[in-house]
């Protein structure tokens, strides 16, 4: 049986590959993209599932308001051994031959501090709206071109929601749902019309949870067509939505969490 602590990526099993998918990403719609299942052996994943932390369990970023209610992990030293090695493993020169034979992008460079990536976790309720990314590591200084998502979902049904939305460029239509079930692994380009996010709220059982792991990969410039200002990530709003504020996300910013679930349940 295959552990964490000696996986590798191999070249001669992630090349063939990414010649295989290179013309469905490049000629993706309604932005370049790639869904891959059952991405890695599973034994791999089994201890990184065993160790991924609670909300309690260790100092997460809280996002929490009209945009987006989610937690987000970036500091490996409050992770578990066999997810650092995976993360390690990521961030490495195989898998980063294996991106830009697929991608057909020279030159990529991964992120060893994790801006913006690492893990994440919504729990029920919990969301995501359709946005683009940031398009510069302001640490590095270098310019955003792709996201790797691997979803950590055993038995997760389609009731419960998460779905990760690929919108058109002018946010008249999703045209993509894809469900974030266990081993997948979805890839795409982060240019300005990458309309993507998770804009529903989750309704899987209070017991559970949206986990993922999130690597972006970076260049030292970009092509002369995608070269725009540099921003933060921008949110977009889906035809006749509105973002407000609910009663239970106000309260959590100005109360102690016991009394604002007391307030809200008062509704």
């Amino acid at each position: 049986m295959q552990k964490v602590d000696n996986f590798t990526f191999r070249r001669e099993d992630l090349l063939p590959l990414g010649d295989k998918l290179r013309d469905s990403f490049l000629n993706a719609s309604p932005f370049r993209h790639v869904v891959i299942d059952d991405f890695l052996p599973p034994n791999v994943l089994e201890p990184v599932l065993a160790e991924f932390p609670e909300p309690r369990d260790v100092e997460w970023q809280r996002f929490d308001n009209a945009q987006e209610i989610k937690l987000a992990l970036a500091d490996t030293e409050r992770m578990g051994p066999a997810t650092r090695h995976l993360l390690a493993e990521f961030n490495g020169q195989v898998f980063i031959d294996f991106l830009e034979r697929l991608s057909g992008i020279e030159h990529l460079v991964s992120d060893p501090h994790y801006d913006g990536g690492g893990l994440h976790q919504i729990k029920p309720g919990g969301f995501l709206k359709v946005h683009v990314d940031f398009n510069r590591h302001r640490r590095l200084n270098l310019d955003r071109r792709l996201n790797g998502l691997l979803y950590l979902n055993k038995e997760w049904e389609e009731s419960y929601g998460g779905h990760l939305q690929l919108w058109n460029k002018d946010m008249t239509e999703c045209e993509h749902k894809i469900l974030p079930v266990f081993n997948r692994f979805v890839l795409f380009a982060t240019t300005d019309d990458a309309n993507h996010g998770h804009p529903e709220p989750l309704t899987c059982p209070d017991d559970r949870a949206r986990r993922s792991m999130a690597l972006y990969y970076y260049t030292n410039g970009r092509p002369e067509d995608e070269v725009l200002d540099e921003h933060d990530t921008k949110f977009k709003q889906r035809p006749g939505e509105e973002w407000k504020s609910s009663l239970r996300q106000t309260a959590r910013r100005w109360v102690p969490p016991v009394l604002a679930d007391l307030a809200t349940r008062r509704k």
